[in-house]
Formats: C-alpha cells, sequence, structure tokens
C-alpha cells in the first residue's frame, strides 16, 4: 500500500503523458467538478460501497493535507496548481457526506472570488445549485446556475431526514454566501424560516430571522433588513425579552439611519428612549438623545435638534459622561451659530470650556477657545476675540498642536 492511500485503494498509476488535443479558443474549458477519473487515495470498490469509519478518517485526514498543499502553492501565488489540488479535494469530499462536501465548496469558492476566478465561482455555484436542487423543503427556489430539479416536499420528510436537510441548506446558505450569491442564500434561509414556522420551532425562527437580518444588512438590503428586524422586535416584545428588544430597536435605528430615512430612524430612537428610561441606569440615554437630535437636524427641525441636545447634555452631566456631555454641546454651540444665534453659542462653548477643565481635555478646551475666538470675531469684539486665541495658543503650545493657526488669528487681530 502507497503511503497515504487507504486500504485497498490502488498504488497511484504513472499516467502516460499525452499531447492534449487543439481546442477551439471559443471553447470554455472542461468543468474539473465534473472528472470522473478514479483518484489512488479511494478504495477500487469505492463507488459500490460506502467507506468504513477508518477509511472516512484516513481519507478526511488526506484531504485536509491537500487543501494545506493548496494554500500553501496559492501563497506562492501558482494559482493554477493550488486550485488544480483543490479540485481534486473537492471530488474527494463527497465521499464524505454532502456537509463536508459543501463546507469545502464555500471555502474553496470564497478564495476564488477573492482572486476573482470568474470560471472557478461559477463551476462551484453550478456544483452547490445541485445540491441544493436534491435537498429542499420546499419547491420554491430556483438555483442560480444550473438547470435541476428540485425533488421531495417537507411534508415527506421524516424528522431525522427533515434535520440532516436543514442541516445541509444552513451550509448551502453559508456557501452561498461565500460564492456572492446573496439572494439565494436568502431564498435558502427564508425556505428555512417558514419550515420553522409551521413547526412552531420559536427558537429556530429567531435564529434564522437573525441571520437573513445580517445578511440583509451586510448587502445594503436596507428595506428587507428593516422587515426582518421589525419582525424579530415584535417577537421579543410580545414575550417581554427586553434585551433582545433593544438589540433589534437598535438595528432598526441603524437601517433606516443608512437608510437616510432619518424620521423613521427618530421613531426607534423614541422607543429606545422609552425602554431605557425604565431601567435604573440610564446611562445609554445621553448617546440616543445626539442621535435623534442629529437626525432632527437633516429634517431641518432646530427646534427639536435644539430640545434633544440639551437633554443630552443634562443627562451626562450629572453621571460624569464627559464625552457624551461634550459632544451635545458642541453641537449645540454649532446649531446655534448655523442660525446667527451668537450669544446662545457663546454662553455654550462657555460651558464647554468648563465641562473639559473637568476632564482634563487639554484638546477640547483649545477647540473650544477657537470657537469662542471665532464668535467674538463675529460678535466685532476683537479683544475678546484676542483673549480666547491667546487663551488658545496656551494650549496649543502644551500639545504641540496648531500653533501656527493661533498665532495666525493673533496676528489678524493686531494688524
Amino acid at each position: 500500500m502507497t503511503p497515504g492511500s487507504l486500504p485497498g485503494a490502488q498504488p497511484e498509476p504513472k499516467p502516460e503523458v499525452k499531447p492534449s488535443p487543439p481546442r477551439n479558443s471559443d471553447e470554455f474549458p472542461p468543468n474539473p467538478l465534473e472528472s470522473t477519473a478514479p483518484d489512488p487515495l479511494l478504495p477500487t470498490n469505492a463507488s459500490q460501497r460506502p467507506l468504513s469509519a477508518i477509511e472516512r478518517k484516513q481519507l478526511a485526514v488526506a484531504l485536509d493535507g491537500l487543501n494545506s498543499q493548496a494554500a500553501e502553492k496559492l501563497k506562492q501565488r501558482d494559482r493554477v496548481g493550488a486550485f488544480a489540488i483543490w479540485y481534486r479535494e473537492l471530488r474527494l469530499r463527497r465521499s464524505l457526506g454532502v456537509l463536508e462536501e459543501v463546507t469545502a465548496l464555500g471555502r474553496v469558492g470564497e478564495t476564488a472570488w477573492k482572486e476573482n476566478l470568474t470560471p472557478d465561482v461559477r463551476w462551484i455555484s453550478k456544483r452547490l445549485d445541485a445540491i441544493l436542487a436534491q435537498n429542499q423543503l420546499s419547491t420554491d427556489i430556483a438555483p442560480t446556475t444550473s438547470n435541476a430539479i428540485p425533488v421531495g416536499s417537507a411534508s415527506a420528510l421524516s424528522s431525522g431526514d427533515r434535520a440532516s436537510r436543514i442541516a445541509v441548506l444552513e451550509a448551502l446558505g453559508l456557501a452561498y454566501q461565500q460564492v456572492r450569491l446573496p439572494q439565494t442564500a436568502v431564498s435558502i434561509y427564508q425556505q428555512i424560516l417558514t419550515d420553522a414556522k409551521q413547526r412552531r420551532d420559536e427558537k429556530k425562527v429567531d435564529e434564522t430571522l437573525i441571520t437573513l437580518g445580517k445578511l440583509q444588512l451586510g448587502w445594503f438590503d436596507y428595506p428587507n433588513a428593516a422587515a426582518t428586524y421589525q419582525e424579530l422586535a415584535k417577537r421579543a416584545k410580545v414575550r417581554s425579552d427586553r434585551p433582545n428588544e433593544i438589540i433589534y430597536l437598535t438595528q432598526l435605528s441603524y437601517v433606516h439611519e443608512q437608510a437616510k430615512q432619518p424620521e423613521q430612524a427618530i421613531a426607534y430612537q423614541q422607543k429606545l428612549v422609552a425602554l431605557y428610561e425604565q431601567l435604573p441606569d440610564s446611562r445609554s440615554i445621553p448617546p440616543l438623545k445626539i442621535k435623534i437630535a442629529d437626525n432632527y437636524q437633516l429634517l431641518a427641525r432646530p427646534d427639536q435638534a435644539e430640545q434633544n441636545y440639551q437633554s443630552a447634555y443634562q443627562l451626562a452631566q450629572p453621571t460624569l459622561q464627559f464625552a457624551y456631555a461634550s459632544e451635545a454641546l458642541q453641537k449645540l454651540g454649532a446649531l446655534y451659530r448655523s442660525n446667527d444665534r451668537l450669544d446662545a453659542a457663546l454662553k455654550v462653548f462657555d460651558y464647554l470650556v468648563s465641562l473639559e477643565q473637568q476632564s482634563y481635555n487639554l484638546y477640547g478646551m483649545m477647540n473650544a477657545y477657537d470657537q469662542i475666538g471665532q464668535i467674538q470675531l463675529a460678535r466685532k469684539q476683537n479683544q475678546r476675540a484676542l483673549v480666547a486665541f491667546q487663551q488658545g495658543l496656551g494650549l496649543a503650545k502644551q500639545l504641540k498642536y496648531r500653533q501656527d493657526y493661533f498665532t495666525a488669528q493673533i496676528q489678524k487681530i493686531g494688524k
């Protein structure tokens, strides 16, 4: 027996080297996953019987070795050699079962995608389609690249067969993500979701919805991501699961912000504030209030933005959340300046100087003095602006940052 072969396997023959027949330049290269050539790592009668436990273990070790060899060749930029080994591994993985094969297809497919090898991604996707066609719970999924016909129906499956098929579908869902076919992955998870709802498997419903939401969000499908997280939030609320309700409302807020829908984002942020107000620790409210204010600014509602920035500061300052208190004051001051409310802006930045002193934030103090100087210039109070810029210069020297800027501001006033 040759080293690395299984019991009953033939010794590896020395293939006769024959010149390849000429190929038409327009002809597609053959799909290496469709090769049926015998492999010396398999017993001669492997097609007529399942592998024994020992044979499976030995084959798994050998295939892991092939994967390592291929990865090493890819590091050396030998892509042709690497994928030749990987295709051999993928063909042999079938002997270990569909889960093993699908996992390997996803891994190699992702590498092919990263290497921009379009034909290889297509071949691997075609094999995934063939496996999907034979492992569906229902017949509503159209494979992406092949003409395979879905078989079987959920009602005909035993509980054991159903569990096995769901495991395969979940592996397929991940593999399709790895080859960047998210729509097929979504269709698979929706099939799993429908089955879980029919069986009233609430845990599986939640798990699948979470997977769907992440997938939809990752591919910027904001409308469907919003619908998924709305369902999750509703389910969490029904069972009084406040921690998860908070998580899903937070995701909904994020989804709508990413979709440039500030009004919808505000609605979920306000729900979050209401939930946090029922908790003993209110430290999560200030950053939410700032987000709400930011979104009101996008809606050209400065009155509501002002109220929420003020509220954020008032909540953050007593709990020593200096970063949020500072952010709220900075944005409130900028809001006042943009609306030409210079006296109000000046008071805010005076507060900000005191706040930054409490937290020993020299950088924040320096920027606050810069704002005060700019406001005083706008108010034609040059001497007061000079004092503010001098204070800023002193801090800039300590920080060794923006010294030239403050010096230039002082010189302009002196002219």
